[in-house]
């Protein structure tokens, strides 16, 4: 968490996360080149500038979408969640510089204007196999251009969390755009098969892993508390682990249910941030800590620690016969609620 905003704000995890993906992303355009050279010495400079880059922004894009629900199901997957931004403005780089190089080659070479040219060099959408895939591939670099351009944490909070994690969802849309723009143009040229073998092991990769990961949050949502005179009944205190959390859905509301120095409170379970479980983190120097970046809040009021704002909404908890019950009605966000002592 920050007071103000900074352009980057680098720590030594962040600078050696961004070294490992500089020297990676070149060592792959590396092994690339001189693989393709040795298979085809004909190749221009061009051509394989735009399939290396192509290929490797391809690459990265699987990486990225893979990343969420890896976090979810693994713990240990969080730091590279903390810093999947950096990466995906880096995926941003290695395609922009694709989608460069092939407008210039393709598009920019007579008197009309390049943009321009790629919607109407070719206009025949009727057909499969001669489908203007470069407009797919073309709108698919706009989205990620609009993504990385507001990755910041300024737009997070000036666009509301919300707007930015809708806006930042068009990722899908970006990711079948290019799907379709690797395969109709696989119909209509010559295509590296390394390429669409990417495509396809990387499809059903990202697929398998976010159907996994729903099965997952089907469990939670599924373990909806027992009414009992306007109380709900959510758990055995013995259920909880210290300085950790339950979750629970309450009137279509996952709700947290963190235990602590001989008391439980509850809180909503969404971060103000970017939308993280804070049920999933643990109290870190009394306060809740989100596991995906960090922000923290207190148990008792739901308030982030003076100066930061954030606020998310409290439940009030009792305890009967070692058994935790919850009121379903939230109270605002920030107010105070009593924690319930065992």
């Amino acid at each position: 968490m920050g007071l103000d905003y900074q352009l980057v704000l680098w720590n030594k995890h962040k600078k050696r996360y961004d070294k490992i993906i500089a020297l990676t992303m070149l060592l792959y355009i590396i092994l690339f080149a001189v693989v393709t050279l040795i298979f085809n010495s004909e190749t221009s400079i061009e051509t394989l500038v735009i399939r290396a880059f192509g290929s490797l922004a391809i690459i990265m894009l699987h990486i990225i979408l893979v990343i969420g629900p890896l976090a979810r199901l693994n713990t240990g997957f969080l730091p590279i969640l903390y810093n999947r931004r950096h990466l995906g403005v880096s995926m941003f780089i290695a395609a922009f510089i694709h989608g460069g190089f092939s407008i210039f080659q393709f598009h920019a070479l007579g008197d009309t204007n390049p943009i321009y040219s790629i919607f109407t060099s070719n206009m025949d959408y009727t057909s499969l196999t001669n489908f203007p895939f470069q407009v797919l591939g073309f709108l698919a670099l706009l989205i990620l251009f609009i993504m990385a351009s507001t990755s910041h944490d300024f737009f997070l909070a000036n666009l509301s969390a919300k707007t930015w994690k809708r806006l930042h969802m068009m990722v899908y849309i970006a990711y079948i755009l290019i799907i379709a723009h690797v395969f109709l143009g696989a119909f209509q040229q010559e295509t590296s098969p390394f390429t669409i073998g990417i495509m396809i092991v990387g499809f059903v990769i990202v697929a398998s892993f976010h159907v996994i990961t729903a099965f997952k949050e089907s469990k939670i949502d599924n373990a909806k508390a027992k009414s009992k005179n306007n109380w709900l009944k959510v758990c055995g205190i013995s259920e909880i682990e210290e300085d950790r959390a339950k979750i629970f859905t309450i009137e279509n509301e996952r709700v947290a249910i963190f235990k602590y120095d001989g008391k439980l409170s509850a809180i909503h379970n969404v971060c103000k941030h970017q939308g993280g479980p804070l049920g999933e983190g643990k109290i870190i120097d009394g306060c809740i800590t989100c596991p995906w970046h960090g922000y923290q809040y207190l148990p008792a009021n739901g308030q982030s620690p003076p100066p930061f704002t954030e606020k998310v909404a409290t439940y009030e908890l009792k305890l009967i016969d070692k058994t935790v019950y919850i009121n379903p009605k939230a109270f605002e966000e920030g107010t105070e609620v009593k924690p319930c002592n065992y």
